[in-house]
């Protein structure tokens, strides 16, 4: 029996093609995985080309370092199943797929699973920079999958000898194949019919995206403060309110076990709490950044749901399901002149319930505080931030409280961030038998002025109090504001020394920022925010106000069908003729067709060139010449990249596009 044939090696030129690709391939989901994992998963990946550039590597070791990187993996993650999960173990088996790359085949292996990578991208982000950097690794990926293409054909035997390309010849015939596709995409992009839901379901990440909880522990939201990223963008119809009215309400907070404050689940079925409105109404539109999450923020307070959601009892905004993806809202809010001025009676008991056995020291000041002001509930209230303005400072640097966590952050450290004084503020206040609860939210806002928008971030998160007073209802009070009002209603440039604190304190960064991310607002308006109901108003600048379903297929159908026969006469023309000479060739067989002597596919130069010469002798002899010189090109062993053999092979172009042969006489 024969021996298998080895497959063909691989040039270290051809290698560095390869790993780079797959590199550039990996880059944009490491990007997007949590920091820890990626560079684990970097450093493993380094380390293994290293330790496998010279000679392969033991197969025991290989499995030995899959099993260590997996484990690591599943240990960061917790063992979770979803798609960060998912998502970090591809790059992670791709991570360690250098080790066995030292053949074509392998390096055609490894840049095929590469791709997969910018894939798994996208289903973690969708963002501007998330493409950019995918197209790009596609583009080096296409370019050195064509390089090993030229490689092998100069390794294997029987195979026709081309010239190599230049990088520029590359990119060119990239730029053909992504021509060829571009139009089918861009149909079915734009007129493809969209549906309100996906067509199959993608398991929910395994590690939530940042934002707020329905819960809430003093000192637990100190990471989500340090986190600069983009959580919305809001643009007002009209006047905005100044920065220190910027109160996003988020979920509220009642149920308090001396440690945790939960929001009851039951109030999501309540009809929302009646309020009288002020004179000031904001109109507005909010973009919110995807969360993994039903409830969204708004102004406090939203005078009514947006369409598609719904308002629970204490004004809390819920989509119909988890804002996985970007969404847009339209909504209208105003500051309450009263707010619930009637509290039912279990409503009341709820706002003062407070556990057994925790914090004695802040229930007995409540007690004597409420004792001496009697039923003047806002003397209680103005006291409390009296003592908040003069004894206690803002810190983030906060230690890990005991069983009596109020009892120590109001009576000995005495320093907190907005989580100690709104819970500590709120358990005073019931106490005192005033009603009281936490909101969660975000406070402030940073005003773009390329985009003319607001944009709030997850670092502007914040928790405030609301205490119900009789005549008014509810009232919201900040106790944080009482110590440290510009940590809560700063400015971008307010984060660090010179302007734009979200780049380290660079002098000057801050219109950087204002430029990169109304760049990012407008790809997610452009792109992310494409759904049914602007692809039916599509065609509306054209005065068809509306697209039905029959007439977006009809549109899809003849759209598709003409970007079908583009990719067909585009991947047709000149595919099997890609060297001009091949060409040129071929359009001298097609002159001839003309006179009834075009050759046959069957029929070798030369022997078509005596043919003719006996039909014509007039073209016999120069056709004749010709064909030597075509056979002398493409079948005669030389070396194709020397300069010699691109210098005959011009000379050959030349000479076929300028034979023109007559019907009659000599050829002209």
């Amino acid at each position: 029996m024969a021996k298998p044939k080895a497959p063909p090696p691989l040039e270290p030129g051809a290698r560095r093609w390869a790993l780079l690709a797959g590199a550039s391939c990996l880059l944009p989901l490491l990007l997007q995985l949590p920091p820890q994992i990626a560079a684990a998963i970097a450093a493993a990946g380094i380390g293994v080309g290293l330790l496998s550039w010279r000679k392969p590597l033991p197969a025991l070791l290989r499995l030995l370092m899959v099993i260590a990187l997996v484990g690591a993996v599943l240990l960061m993650t917790r063992f979770a199943i979803g798609r960060d999960t998912g998502c970090a173990l591809l790059a992670a088996m791709f991570a360690l797929k250098p080790s066995e790359t030292y053949t074509l085949r392998d390096a055609r292996s490894l840049i095929g699973f590469a791709l997969f990578g910018p894939f798994a991208t996208f289903l973690l982000d969708q963002g501007p920079l998330s493409l950019t950097l995918g197209l790009a690794a596609s583009v080096f990926a296409l370019a050195s999958l064509q390089r090993l293409a030229e490689l092998e054909s100069r390794v294997e035997p029987g195979r026709a000898v081309e010239a190599p390309l230049s990088h520029w010849q590359r990119l060119i015939a990239i730029g053909r194949l992504i021509g060829i596709g571009l139009p089918l995409a861009l149909a079915v992009f734009w007129l493809f019919p969209r549906l309100s839901a996906p067509l199959w379901g993608v398991p929910e990440r395994a590690i939530a995206r940042p934002g707020l909880s329905d819960r809430m522990t003093p000192g637990e939201m100190v990471d989500l403060m340090n986190d600069e990223t983009v959580t919305l963008r809001a643009r007002f119809n009209g006047a905005a309110p100044p920065t220190s009215q910027m109160y996003w309400r988020g979920p509220v907070l009642w149920n308090f076990d001396g440690r945790t404050w939960t929001q009851p689940r039951w109030f999501r079925g309540i009809e929302p709490a009646p309020f009288t409105p002020s004179a000031t109404v904001w109109d507005y539109e909010l973009e919110v950044e995807p969360t993994d999450d039903r409830q969204f923020v708004a102004l406090d307070l939203p005078l009514a749901a947006p369409n598609g959601s719904q308002l629970s009892l204490d004004h809390g905004i819920y989509a119909p399901r988890a804002l996985s993806a970007l969404s847009r809202w339209h909504l209208r809010s105003s500051p309450p002149a009263a707010y619930e001025p009637q509290l039912r009676a279990v409503l009341r008991r709820a706002a003062l319930d407070l556990p057994q056995n925790y914090n004695p020291r802040t229930v007995a000041l409540g007690r004597q505080w409420r004792a001496e002001a009697g039923a003047n509930d806002a003397a209680v209230v103005e006291r409390a931030l009296a003592l908040i303005r003069r004894d206690f400072v803002y810190t983030l640097a906060t230690p890990l409280l005991g069983r009596h966590a109020v009892d120590e952050f109001l009576f000995d450290y005495k320093a907190g961030f907005c989580e100690h004084f709104s819970s500590s503020f709120v358990v005073l206040m019931r106490a005192a038998g005033i009603p009281a609860r936490v909101v969660t939210g975000y406070a402030g806002g940073y005003y773009n002025p390329v985009g003319r928008y607001w944009l709030v971030r997850r670092s502007d998160a914040h928790a405030w109090a609301e205490v119900w007073l009789q005549g008014r209802g509810w009232v919201r009070v900040d106790p944080t504001a009482a110590v440290a009002p510009e940590r809560i209603y700063d400015t971008l440039a307010d984060r660090a020394p010179g302007a734009g604190g979200l780049f380290g304190g660079i002098g000057g960064a801050t219109p950087l920022f204002n430029l990169s991310d109304w760049a990012r607002r407008g790809w997610n308006d452009f792109v992310l925010g494409f759904d049914a109901s602007r692809q039916e108003r599509l065609l509306r600048p054209f005065g068809v106000d509306r697209l039905d379903g029959a007439k977006l297929v009809m549109l899809f159908v003849l759209f598709a069908s003409a970007a079908g026969a583009w990719m067909v006469w585009l991947s047709s023309r000149g595919e099997r003729q890609r060297d001009p000479a091949l060409r040129a060739w071929h359009a001298l067989g097609r002159r001839y067709r003309k006179l009834g002597l075009e050759r046959e596919p069957h029929e070798p130069a030369l022997a078509w060139a005596e043919r003719v010469g006996k039909a014509r002798p007039d073209l016999g002899i120069s056709l004749l010449q010709l064909s030597q010189h075509f056979s002398d090109w493409r079948y005669a062993e030389g070396q194709p990249g020397r300069r010699e053999a691109r210098e005959l092979r011009n000379e050959l172009v030349r000479a076929l596009r300028a034979h023109r042969p007559g019907r009659t006489g000599e050829r002209r």
